[in-house]
């Protein structure tokens, strides 16, 4: 959210929307790739399970995400607009808005509503007690919040080099930009919840592992994404949900890979294995992928 606000802030929207698309991206199918093929390969005694209802609210959400950010792009190349570039934006900004209440909702049905049916650390305590819930935290919550804010003002300052590096990056590797923006930017961004989701399905904990892989990508579909259409919206940034024919695509049919692969509430070093294959080639798309847009 801190290098999307400041690259919508010096007008880089398509950069903001390949970044943010990387994310779910990586999330979805790196993320939780290699979760489920590591944690398959050390428990390939047993099948991994967690909880579905969970899971499946998060896909409800990521189809609803893609529905938001699908029709303004369908509107856009069938050219069927009332008033061409208008209303596609004032679908983006409605859209968003109705995300938002959607996304506040779910936080609201997940904590407060329906807590005990989709809190995965209930099912944890529930088995008995494992050795890692009796241990002593290493932080205080005051240092956590302490270090949070530290880490949070070192990152902003980090941020603007980074995005103002992308152009000149692209330039002497002889890449894409687009491809930095979806692939590269996003992996960095994501090192921590990558190590996280893999660290915990190595500890049979995969409750947490969907927690940290699938609820980052519906965060960032559900209320990143609308949130940064909203204040581009009082910035007078034309930052819509429109992320162009290719991109949608590849997020439509991502999401669709990773709902099925959900469906069962197990998992197994195939599926975590067919997840990475599936971003490689997502990730060889974006590298011939050549981006018409002149928001660059």
């Amino acid at each position: 959210m801190i290098i999307s606000i400041y690259a919508l802030n010096n007008g880089m929207i398509r950069v903001v929307q390949q970044s943010l698309l990387g994310s779910i991206l990586s999330n979805m199918l790196l993320v939780l790739g290699c979760s489920f093929f590591i944690g398959g390969i050390i428990h390939h005694k047993k099948v991994q399970v967690f909880n579905k209802a969970s899971a499946v609210v998060n896909s409800g959400l990521l189809l609803m995400a893609v529905m938001g950010i699908m029709f303004p792009a369908v509107l856009h190349f069938t050219r069927t607009e009332v008033h061409f570039g208008k209303s596609e934006l004032a679908l983006s900004r409605f859209s968003s808005c109705v995300m938002l209440i959607a996304y506040a909702s779910y936080l609201f049905f997940q904590l407060k509503s329906q807590v005990n049916l989709y809190n995965p650390f209930d099912e944890e305590r529930g088995d008995g007690g494992d050795s890692d819930e009796e241990e002593a935290p290493e932080l205080t919550q005051w240092e956590a919040i302490a270090w949070l804010a530290i880490l949070t003002i070192w990152v902003s300052l980090l941020s603007g080099y980074l995005v103002d590096a992308i152009q000149g990056a692209s330039d002497s590797w002889n890449m894409p930009v687009s491809f930095i923006s979806v692939i590269l930017l996003p992996i960095v961004g994501n090192a921590t919840e990558h190590g996280s989701a893999i660290m915990f399905a190595m500890k049979d904990k995969l409750d947490i592992t969907i927690g940290v892989a699938i609820g980052s990508s519906t965060q960032i579909s559900m209320f990143v994404i609308p949130f940064c259409v909203v204040v581009g919206w009082f910035m007078g940034q034309p930052m819509d949900l429109n992320f162009q024919l290719f991109e949608t695509a590849s997020l439509f049919i991502a999401v669709l890979v990773v709902a099925f692969m959900l469906q069962e509430g197990t998992s197994n070093y195939f599926k975590g294995l067919m997840l990475i294959l599936g971003y490689l080639i997502v990730a060889a798309s974006f590298y011939v992928h050549v981006d018409l847009s002149n928001d660059d």
